[in-house]
Protein backbone atom coordinates (compact mmCIF):
# COMPACT_ATOMS: atom_id res chain seq x y z
CA UNK A 1 0.00 0.00 0.00
CA UNK A 2 1.27 3.48 -0.86
CA UNK A 3 1.94 6.14 1.74
CA UNK A 4 1.08 9.80 1.48
CA UNK A 5 -1.73 12.21 0.90
CA UNK A 6 -3.06 10.64 -2.31
CA UNK A 7 -4.03 7.17 -1.08
CA UNK A 8 -7.67 6.41 -1.80
CA UNK A 9 -8.52 4.42 1.31
CA UNK A 10 -12.07 3.75 0.17
CA UNK A 11 -10.73 2.12 -2.98
CA UNK A 12 -8.31 0.04 -0.88
CA UNK A 13 -11.23 -1.08 1.30
CA UNK A 14 -13.29 -1.95 -1.77
CA UNK A 15 -10.47 -4.20 -2.96
CA UNK A 16 -10.17 -5.98 0.40
CA UNK A 17 -13.91 -6.61 0.53
CA UNK A 18 -13.94 -7.82 -3.09
CA UNK A 19 -11.21 -10.37 -2.33
CA UNK A 20 -13.12 -11.66 0.69
CA UNK A 21 -16.34 -11.86 -1.32
CA UNK A 22 -14.62 -13.85 -4.06
CA UNK A 23 -13.55 -16.40 -1.46
CA UNK A 24 -16.94 -16.35 0.28
CA UNK A 25 -15.22 -15.50 3.57
CA UNK A 26 -16.81 -13.77 6.55
CA UNK A 27 -14.15 -12.42 8.89
CA UNK A 28 -14.27 -11.13 12.47
CA UNK A 29 -13.80 -7.37 12.71
CA UNK A 30 -13.15 -5.37 15.86
CA UNK A 31 -14.60 -1.93 15.21
CA UNK A 32 -13.40 0.78 17.57
CA UNK A 33 -16.21 3.30 17.92
CA UNK A 34 -16.10 6.87 19.17
CA UNK A 35 -19.89 7.21 19.42
CA UNK A 36 -23.18 5.75 18.20
CA UNK A 37 -23.83 8.32 15.43
CA UNK A 38 -20.45 7.70 13.81
CA UNK A 39 -20.82 3.93 14.08
CA UNK A 40 -24.31 3.88 12.52
CA UNK A 41 -23.28 4.12 8.88
CA UNK A 42 -20.20 1.95 9.41
CA UNK A 43 -22.34 -0.82 10.91
CA UNK A 44 -24.87 -0.55 8.11
CA UNK A 45 -22.06 -0.79 5.55
CA UNK A 46 -19.66 -3.35 6.99
CA UNK A 47 -22.04 -5.77 8.71
CA UNK A 48 -22.85 -7.11 5.26
CA UNK A 49 -19.31 -8.46 5.08
CA UNK A 50 -17.98 -8.94 8.62
CA UNK A 51 -18.98 -10.31 12.00
CA UNK A 52 -18.49 -7.08 13.95
CA UNK A 53 -17.74 -6.46 17.58
CA UNK A 54 -18.01 -2.78 18.46
CA UNK A 55 -15.26 -1.84 20.90
CA UNK A 56 -16.03 1.28 22.88
CA UNK A 57 -12.78 2.67 24.28
CA UNK A 58 -12.66 6.46 24.65
CA UNK A 59 -10.71 7.68 27.70
CA UNK A 60 -10.61 11.18 26.19
CA UNK A 61 -14.30 11.87 26.79
CA UNK A 62 -15.13 14.45 29.45
CA UNK A 63 -16.95 14.71 31.80
CA UNK A 64 -17.68 11.16 33.02
CA UNK A 65 -21.42 11.74 32.59
CA UNK A 66 -20.81 12.47 28.91
CA UNK A 67 -18.83 9.26 28.59
CA UNK A 68 -21.64 7.25 30.15
CA UNK A 69 -24.26 8.84 27.89
CA UNK A 70 -22.27 8.04 24.75
CA UNK A 71 -21.50 4.48 25.83
CA UNK A 72 -25.18 3.83 26.60
CA UNK A 73 -26.25 5.22 23.22
CA UNK A 74 -23.76 2.96 21.46
CA UNK A 75 -25.14 -0.09 23.21
CA UNK A 76 -28.74 0.98 22.50
CA UNK A 77 -28.02 1.39 18.80
CA UNK A 78 -26.65 -2.14 18.60
CA UNK A 79 -29.78 -3.49 20.25
CA UNK A 80 -32.10 -1.64 17.88
CA UNK A 81 -30.29 -1.57 14.54
CA UNK A 82 -30.67 -4.66 12.36
CA UNK A 83 -27.35 -5.91 10.98
CA UNK A 84 -27.13 -8.51 8.19
CA UNK A 85 -24.47 -10.37 10.22
CA UNK A 86 -24.58 -10.40 14.03
CA UNK A 87 -22.86 -7.52 15.82
CA UNK A 88 -21.76 -7.45 19.47
CA UNK A 89 -20.70 -4.78 21.96
CA UNK A 90 -17.67 -4.63 24.25
CA UNK A 91 -16.84 -1.69 26.46
CA UNK A 92 -13.24 -1.03 27.34
CA UNK A 93 -12.12 0.59 30.60
CA UNK A 94 -12.66 4.29 31.17
CA UNK A 95 -9.12 5.59 31.80
CA UNK A 96 -9.18 9.41 31.60
CA UNK A 97 -5.81 9.61 33.35
CA UNK A 98 -4.17 8.03 30.30
CA UNK A 99 -5.58 10.74 28.05
CA UNK A 100 -4.50 13.57 30.36
CA UNK A 101 -1.02 12.10 30.54
CA UNK A 102 -0.60 12.13 26.76
CA UNK A 103 -2.08 15.64 26.53
CA UNK A 104 0.50 17.21 28.89
CA UNK A 105 2.12 20.17 27.21
CA UNK A 106 -0.43 20.11 24.38
CA UNK A 107 -3.37 21.57 26.25
CA UNK A 108 -3.47 24.67 24.03
CA UNK A 109 -2.97 22.82 20.75
CA UNK A 110 -5.92 23.45 18.39
CA UNK A 111 -8.22 20.54 17.65
CA UNK A 112 -6.91 18.44 14.79
CA UNK A 113 -3.25 18.75 15.79
CA UNK A 114 -0.68 16.66 17.63
CA UNK A 115 -2.84 16.16 20.73
CA UNK A 116 -5.54 14.59 18.57
CA UNK A 117 -3.00 12.38 16.80
CA UNK A 118 -1.80 11.05 20.15
CA UNK A 119 -5.41 10.43 21.12
CA UNK A 120 -5.96 8.49 17.88
CA UNK A 121 -2.99 6.30 18.75
CA UNK A 122 -4.09 5.70 22.34
CA UNK A 123 -7.50 4.44 21.26
CA UNK A 124 -6.30 2.47 18.26
CA UNK A 125 -3.53 0.82 20.27
CA UNK A 126 -6.04 -0.43 22.82
CA UNK A 127 -8.24 -1.74 20.00
CA UNK A 128 -5.28 -3.46 18.31
CA UNK A 129 -4.25 -5.13 21.57
CA UNK A 130 -7.81 -6.30 22.22
CA UNK A 131 -8.08 -7.63 18.67
CA UNK A 132 -4.82 -9.54 19.03
CA UNK A 133 -5.83 -10.98 22.39
CA UNK A 134 -9.25 -12.12 21.20
CA UNK A 135 -8.37 -13.59 17.80
CA UNK A 136 -9.96 -11.02 15.49
CA UNK A 137 -9.13 -11.08 11.79
CA UNK A 138 -9.14 -7.27 11.41
CA UNK A 139 -9.50 -4.11 13.43
CA UNK A 140 -10.47 -0.58 12.41
CA UNK A 141 -12.13 2.58 13.74
CA UNK A 142 -15.18 4.69 12.95
CA UNK A 143 -13.17 7.88 13.45
CA UNK A 144 -12.51 8.44 9.75
CA UNK A 145 -16.20 9.17 9.15
CA UNK A 146 -15.85 12.61 10.72
CA UNK A 147 -14.98 15.50 8.39
CA UNK A 148 -12.84 16.82 11.28
CA UNK A 149 -10.67 13.71 11.58
CA UNK A 150 -7.50 13.10 9.59
CA UNK A 151 -8.10 9.85 7.70
CA UNK A 152 -4.53 9.67 6.42
CA UNK A 153 -3.11 9.88 9.94
CA UNK A 154 -5.63 7.35 11.28
CA UNK A 155 -4.72 4.84 8.60
CA UNK A 156 -0.98 5.38 9.06
CA UNK A 157 -1.33 4.69 12.80
CA UNK A 158 -3.58 1.70 12.20
CA UNK A 159 -1.18 0.13 9.72
CA UNK A 160 1.76 0.70 12.06
CA UNK A 161 -0.11 -1.00 14.91
CA UNK A 162 -1.05 -3.85 12.58
CA UNK A 163 2.64 -4.51 11.98
CA UNK A 164 3.28 -4.47 15.74
CA UNK A 165 0.39 -6.76 16.74
CA UNK A 166 0.00 -8.97 13.69
CA UNK A 167 -3.71 -8.13 13.29
CA UNK A 168 -4.47 -6.53 9.89
CA UNK A 169 -5.88 -3.01 9.97
CA UNK A 170 -8.92 -2.48 7.75
CA UNK A 171 -8.11 0.79 6.01
CA UNK A 172 -10.98 3.21 5.61
CA UNK A 173 -12.21 6.68 4.93
CA UNK A 174 -15.83 6.28 5.90
CA UNK A 175 -16.76 9.86 5.09
CA UNK A 176 -16.50 8.94 1.41
CA UNK A 177 -19.64 8.05 -0.55
CA UNK A 178 -21.71 10.34 1.67
CA UNK A 179 -20.91 8.22 4.73
CA UNK A 180 -21.11 11.19 7.08
CA UNK A 181 -24.39 12.32 5.55
CA UNK A 182 -25.82 8.83 5.96
CA UNK A 183 -24.73 8.78 9.61
CA UNK A 184 -26.73 11.97 10.18
CA UNK A 185 -29.78 10.35 8.56
CA UNK A 186 -29.43 7.19 10.67
CA UNK A 187 -28.96 9.26 13.81
CA UNK A 188 -32.30 10.93 13.15
CA UNK A 189 -33.95 7.60 12.35
CA UNK A 190 -32.84 6.05 15.66
CA UNK A 191 -33.12 9.23 17.71
CA UNK A 192 -29.46 9.12 18.67
CA UNK A 193 -27.83 11.64 20.95
CA UNK A 194 -25.45 13.71 18.82
CA UNK A 195 -22.79 15.53 20.80
CA UNK A 196 -21.69 19.03 19.77
CA UNK A 197 -18.01 18.60 20.61
CA UNK A 198 -15.49 15.86 19.90
CA UNK A 199 -15.24 14.62 23.46
CA UNK A 200 -12.25 15.85 25.46
CA UNK A 201 -12.20 18.75 27.90
CA UNK A 202 -10.12 20.80 25.44
CA UNK A 203 -12.50 20.32 22.50
CA UNK A 204 -15.36 21.12 24.88
CA UNK A 205 -13.73 24.41 25.82
CA UNK A 206 -13.07 25.20 22.16
CA UNK A 207 -16.70 24.46 21.29
CA UNK A 208 -17.88 26.71 24.12
CA UNK A 209 -15.63 29.51 22.96
CA UNK A 210 -17.06 29.21 19.46
CA UNK A 211 -20.65 29.27 20.72
CA UNK A 212 -21.41 25.59 19.99
CA UNK A 213 -22.30 24.78 23.63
Amino acid sequence: MKNGQNVNYQKELDQIIARLEEKGERKKLLLHSCCAPCSSYVLEYLSRYFYITVFYYNPNIYPPEEYQTRAAEQERLLRQMPCPLPAAFREGPYEPERFFQLAKGLEQTPEGGERCFRCYRLRLQKAAEYAAGHHFDYFTTTLSISPLKNARKLNEIGLELARETGVPYLVSDFKKRNGYKRSVELSAEYGLYRQNYCGCVYSRAEAAANGRL
